[in-house]
């Protein structure tokens, strides 16, 4: 059951509960948490890209928890069938039609564990869902359960046995995060703590989906100034004419950016968003959108974030 938040308890003071609840579990990771929550605050799915055993899973489970979400998980594997995420139409002899038995896909919260090791037929499965929040099998469209959010984990590309995502599948993800190994004192934390998956069960809602809910309209009306929305434009300009990248971001990418940097405001208890705020999460937000020759992505976006004026 949900803790009630305090009645007039400001945005910011009931994320900072939630992000607090979810470090006691996930250590050291506290901007890779606040990235998270910020995605589902701009109602984004996320893409956690690592090494397997560094929390990618673990962070699904408890952000799950925390938020008082339904969570069901699908492991992807190589075998794995459109119809075992979506669901199928089964005959019913009594009453002479068919039946549409939803599948893992209808919960709040899906974590698509491994989302690489499918066929791109079945990563292409998720595509409706992720964009319209429904699923359409035999012609009729059910609708997916609201909140709606899909938290994906992709081992890196040079593992064995692993299916690069397409770009438009890439696209339907707000944000790519890594979790990147924990620093020495969180690692002793950890070597001597209790086993997380236990911890994970022990865990209680801080807010359910009604507060969430609340919460996103928040985050989407937080005050953008005309001299920010110039500083998004240059960066999309930039990438387009610059040369650094085999294509340039597309307006849905901006307008990921600008969502995203709004979240990211109100987490820090702003009203309006800063230059600095955008420079947080696009390296998230853009990082998998663009294509540098050079081949080092992450060099090539600090570099644009430098080479262009801030307001």
């Amino acid at each position: 059951m949900a803790l009630a938040p305090e009645k007039h308890a400001k945005p910011a003071h009931i994320l900072d509960t939630v992000i607090n609840r979810i470090g006691h579990i996930v250590l050291g990771k506290e901007h890779q948490v606040r990235l998270a929550l910020a995605c589902l605050l701009a109602r984004g799915h996320l893409l956690i890209e690592d090494l397997p055993g560094v929390g990618k899973t673990t962070l699904a489970h408890v952000l799950a928890k925390v938020l008082g979400l339904q969570f069901k998980r699908i492991q992807f594997t190589a075998d794995l069938l459109p119809a075992d995420i979506l669901g199928v139409s089964i005959y019913q002899a009594e009453g002479k039609n068919f039946v549409f038995h939803p599948g893992p896909l209808f919960t709040q919260l899906v974590l698509a564990d491994e989302i690489n090791r499918a066929t791109p037929k079945t990563q292409s499965a998720l595509l409706e869902a992720m964009e319209e929040r429904q699923v359409t099998a035999e012609g009729v469209t059910h609708k997916l359960p609201k909140p709606f959010f899909v938290i994906a984990t992709q081992n890196p590309h040079h593992l064995i046995g692993t299916f690069p995502l397409p770009e438009s599948q890439l696209d339907r993800f707000l944000m790519r995060i890594e979790m990147g190994y924990p620093d020495r004192a969180a690692e002793r934390a950890l070597l001597k703590g209790r086993d997380r998956r236990e911890l994970v069960e022990s865990l209680q809602p801080v807010i359910g989906p009604d507060t969430l809910a609340s919460l996103q309209p928040v985050a989407a009306c937080v005050h953008v100034a005309e001299p920010l929305l110039d500083y998004i434009q240059n960066l999309l300009d930039a990438t387009r004419r610059a040369g650094a990248f085999a294509e340039g971001l597309s307006p849905r990418a901006g307008l990921s950016l600008l969502a995203a940097a709004r979240s990211w405001a109100m987490l820090a208890g702003r009203d309006m968003v800063l230059p600095e705020d955008v420079q947080a999460v696009a390296p998230s937000v853009i990082g998998h959108r663009l294509r540098s020759p050079a081949g080092d992505r992450a060099v090539s976006i600090t570099r644009l974030l430098e080479s262009v004026p801030i307001p």
